[in-house]
């Protein structure tokens, strides 16, 4: 082995145990040649072998900097292998105690998926809605009835084509979040009774959903990075009386994968083929790490067989509880359920988010974001090689901001929980995740959280709690 492919293997031990870890800038080739005492000629030979491996980047000017796209020594999690079979959603009553216990301040908040308010354009959302409440007061108090504000609308659909959905901003009808826009839709094309097809593991928002409609899951194998399993989904719709399908495609929570446009076009034609409803959570698409905005699966679809759901919870901020959907042919009739439910989206936060769109400074924002998150999820995907047992295994999310974590099948989630609950650590037990409390040794994490000292030790932490259940001996101090 050569003097320099003798510094990059060091190097690379060093990025892998975390010391140097992703979007961190190397130290300068003087100091890294006095440390491992060779040449500055050694060192640029070393770094530019990492360069060429993926491990570093150059920035003009400004040294080398460890990647975000590290390649990693963990593996993804097991792909789901469900019973394709309807069931009653139950286990759902945990997420309301999880929340409520959770819902303080002191708490690490690494459980429900919202974003920490600094990685949130709160200051420019908060001019705009200075400028409404000064020059629209009067509009500002009235209800603004469904479908919803016109100028929302129009910001929405000059968006929407961003994703190859060209739809009129009259078919667009504004809601509270992306959950009532999903639960809107479920109301409008099922029954009671009737069978829903998901993915799993998915959303627990949309299994509460699911049982508070008295509607039976069928869940659908999904593999970490592909995707839902067209195959399995065709079988299920062959066997069973299956109404609609509910499906992130893009950055899935919890998995983060990302289904690829091929197979976004067989899902539209199979739903076609067997007369099934795409109900389409969109609600992280804007947050890719590719740069490259994917496109809706309504984009594949010309014969409104896919029902449009998304919100601004993740990218402007989740207390708006503002969303959106498009219904096609069901629009009518979601338009009258919306009214009926609560009369109408409050007026205030349509007009405000209207004006924020109409700066243009949203796009500037969502490229900020995506490259945050990217090294947010790096960050933490490191932390967890370095802290938690070695037969862990990760998601490596496309987009968003939340990991999928398989642990020893020995380690059940749900006393992880309430144990790190103990030390003011909020996780997620992978139970909630499915109909069946499916995935009990599956926890999902938050990783849009500032990365602090105090942060990486609170995952330390967590990876000793791990190590404890699997040996009651190993000892554990935060």
């Amino acid at each position: 082995m050569t003097l320099y492919h003798d510094i990059a293997h060091q190097l690379t031990q060093r990025i892998h145990k975390g010391i140097y870890h992703p979007g961190m800038r190397l130290p300068g080739v003087r100091h890294l040649s006095t440390q491992f005492g060779v040449s500055i000629s050694t060192i640029v030979q070393a770094q530019r072998q990492l360069e060429n491996s993926g491990l570093l980047e150059a920035r003009p000017r400004s040294g080398y900097y460890v990647s975000h796209q590290v390649p990693l020594r963990l593996k993804t999690p097991h792909p789901s292998r469900p019973e394709l079979k309807p069931i009653v959603v139950t286990g759902q009553d945990l997420v309301l105690q999880l929340a409520q216990a959770a819902n303080h301040d002191a708490i690490a908040h690494l459980g429900a998926a919202v974003p920490d308010a600094s990685f949130l354009p709160l200051a420019a959302y908060q001019r705009s809605l200075s400028y409404v409440v000064r020059q629209h007061s009067r509009r500002a108090a009235n209800y603004i009835f469904p479908p919803g504000l016109p100028e929302l609308q129009h910001q929405i659909a000059k968006r929407m084509y961003l994703y190859g959905s060209s739809v009129e901003a009259s078919e667009i009808l504004i809601t509270n979040g992306c959950q009532e826009a999903i639960t809107l839709a479920l109301r409008a094309v099922a029954q009671p009774g009737d069978t829903i097809a998901i993915e799993s593991p998915t959303f627990y928002g949309l299994l509460q959903v699911i049982d508070a409609l008295g509607m039976k899951a069928l869940e659908i194998p999904t593999d970490p990075q592909e995707g839902i399993s067209i195959p399995a989904l065709t079988l299920a719709v062959e066997q069973w009386n299956v109404k609609a399908c509910v499906i992130i495609p893009n950055f899935s929570n919890p998995l983060g994968c990302l289904l690829a446009d091929e197979k976004k076009r067989q899902l539209v034609q199979l739903a076609h083929r067997h007369n099934l409803v795409l109900i389409e959570d969109d609600i992280y698409g804007d947050l890719g790490f590719s740069g490259e905005r994917p496109r809706s699966l309504h984009s594949f679809d010309p014969l409104g067989k896919v029902i449009y759901c998304s919100s601004f919870s993740k990218t402007i901020s989740p207390g708006l509880r503002l969303g959106w959907m498009v219904a096609g042919a069901y629009f009518q009739q979601v338009e009258y359920l919306k009214y009926i439910a609560n009369l109408a989206t409050p007026t205030l936060q349509q007009l405000a988010v209207a004006h924020y769109l109409e700066q243009s400074g949203y796009e500037r924002y969502l490229r900020q974001a995506q490259s945050t998150y990217q090294r947010q999820v790096s960050l933490f995907t490191h932390a967890i090689s370095k802290y938690f047992p070695p037969n862990t295994r990760v998601t490596q999310p496309k987009g968003g901001f939340v990991l999928w974590v398989e642990l020893d099948p020995k380690v059940d989630a749900l006393v992880l929980c309430q144990q790190a609950l103990q030390a003011k650590i909020s996780i997620v037990p992978g139970q909630i995740f499915s109909a069946s409390q499916k995935y009990q040794n599956f926890i999902r994490l938050n990783c849009a959280h500032p990365w602090t000292p105090y942060l990486e030790q609170v995952l330390e932490y967590l990876g000793q709690l791990v190590f404890k259940m699997l040996n009651p001996l190993h000892l554990v101090a935060l």
